[in-house]
């Protein structure tokens, strides 16, 4: 359950309408970036979480204080779209709408869309896509993520905020930019909150770490002769698993394998000049019989 409190977080009063910073703030709520990714990121995420307490309600905390920012930010577009077609004042803009917010800054989907209202959207009208959340039930990468998140929209903030001189929205902004800092803290501050309560090892993802190649884990490839990465510290000294990381200048393939896919089946008829043999016709039966082997393998490997 949601409770709404009819009363923005933070105020957004702009001191006048201005139909191009709106167009502009649109990156703020539906870009990749944007407020609406953030909040659909930790509801998602909230929901997602098989962790009850502290953590569970922290998400939740955060992903409802996000479902804030975007309303704060679509009244802050609502008010600075107020009356911004009639600004023109151009013979023809004046018996046009579209072509006066066309000259006014203003963005075509504001004037027939929205009748003046924000949009889920970016600011070149590319709608707001799910693709962007990160959702994936590890806490530990989903922390990793949100802090990626809130920077970047932290500093599409910052760069909007250098556009404006309207106090009304600088002042918006400066709570906006405040809540982004602290929030990329507490993901952070989760991380290590995961590995004092031993959910986590540390503080890399480490699933079927057991399994991995161990040399490939500590060591850093330079496929430029020229490189000058190995003078950074990702390069030498301790990992951050306690491991001494070797650094390999020029690197070379590992293996003698060929990016080559087998032989094609001819019924396609991909270019191919024969060198790996006759390809097998491909059928619906072959297909079947395929899956049919699947399905016993992964039987037998979990008998085994």
């Amino acid at each position: 359950m949601f409770k709404h409190v009819d009363y923005l977080q933070f105020q957004a009063k702009p001191e006048k309408p201005d139909a191009l910073l709106a167009a502009k703030m649109q990156e703020l709520v539906g870009g990749q970036f944007g407020e609406m990714t953030v909040m659909m990121q930790y509801l998602w995420q909230g929901w997602s979480c098989r962790v009850p307490g502290k953590y569970k309600d922290m998400i939740m905390d955060i992903a409802t204080e996000e479902i804030g920012h975007v309303e704060m930010l679509t009244t802050m577009l609502a008010r600075l779209l107020e009356g911004a077609p009639a600004e023109a004042t151009e013979k023809a803009a004046a018996a046009n709408p579209l072509l006066a917010a066309v000259l006014g800054g203003q963005s075509p989907q504001h004037a027939i869309v929205s009748g003046g209202g924000a949009l889920p959207r970016d600011s070149q009208g590319v709608p707001w896509n799910a693709g962007y959340i990160a959702a994936s039930g590890n806490l530990l990468t989903d922390f990793r993520s949100n802090v990626a998140a809130e920077a970047q929209s932290r500093l599409m903030t910052s760069r909007v905020y250098n556009m404006t001189d309207d106090r009304g929205v600088k002042d918006m902004l400066q709570f906006n930019l405040a809540r982004d800092t602290y929030h990329q803290q507490q993901w952070l501050l989760g991380i290590e909150n995961l590995i004092a309560d031993g959910l986590v090892e540390d503080e890399i993802e480490g699933s079927n770490r057991e399994d991995e190649k161990e040399f490939a884990r500590r060591t850093f490839y330079s496929f430029d002769p020229a490189s000058t990465a190995g003078e950074g510290r990702w390069a030498q000294g301790q990992s951050l698993l306690g491991e001494q990381i070797e650094y390999v200048p020029d690197a070379q393939p590992l293996t003698d394998d060929q990016p080559l896919g087998p032989a094609p089946d001819p019924k396609l008829y991909v270019t191919y000049d024969g060198s790996m043999g006759k390809g097998k016709p491909g059928t619906g039966a072959g297909a079947h019989a395929q899956g049919v082997a699947n399905v016993v393998n992964k039987i037998k490997g979990a008998l085994d």
